[in-house]
């Protein structure tokens, strides 16, 4: 049994972070976690993500935003893979849930539908982008995770292979 199975066999118990944990991230430069997250999307890009099925997400803003989290990341979809985007236009499609919530889509352990009709998962912007997001998740096959694979260096040594030159 891997990391993933054991984490799906063990239901996520329903907690919402701290209001402060909340006041204080949002205080916080949201480069840092932004980057984190489009590290890990680069990483799946072409393996787990299919990129001809993301294509219509090239030059969109998108904004995941963790509501009890107090972040609200940014990104977009460039030739070169995803990249934190800095800007105060209203984005294409912002994607909000609590921190548990994405926990649960992550691991499956909750699907999209669900929680986007119990209004724990809020979509809003460019409807088709919300669903593309939500139909390309749901039909990823999720590899094995090794944690070994999760050490640091291993992840930026995958995502320069993957950058190529000059990537970073």
């Amino acid at each position: 049994m891997d990391l993933i199975d054991s984490l799906r066999r063990a239901r996520i118990p329903q907690f919402e972070l701290p209001r402060f944990v909340g006041g204080i991230n949002a205080r916080l430069p949201q480069l840092p976690p932004t980057l984190g997250l489009t590290t890990a999307l680069n990483l799946a890009l072409g393996r787990i993500l299919p990129r001809e099925t993301l294509e219509p997400l090239s030059d969109k803003l998108v904004c995941l935003r963790v509501t009890d989290g107090g972040l609200t990341l940014h990104f977009t979809l460039t030739p070169k893979g995803f990249r934190p985007a800095v800007s105060s236009a209203k984005p294409d499609l912002m994607i909000s849930a609590k921190a548990r919530d994405f926990l649960a889509l992550a691991l499956r352990e909750e699907d999209p539908d669900t929680l986007f009709f119990n209004r724990r998962l809020v979509m809003e912007g460019d409807t088709d982008l919300g669903l593309l997001v939500k139909n390309t998740l749901d039909a990823i096959d999720w590899p094995r995770l090794e944690p070994e694979s999760l050490h640091p260096f291993r992840l930026l040594a995958a995502l320069r292979l993957r950058l190529g030159p000059g990537g970073f």
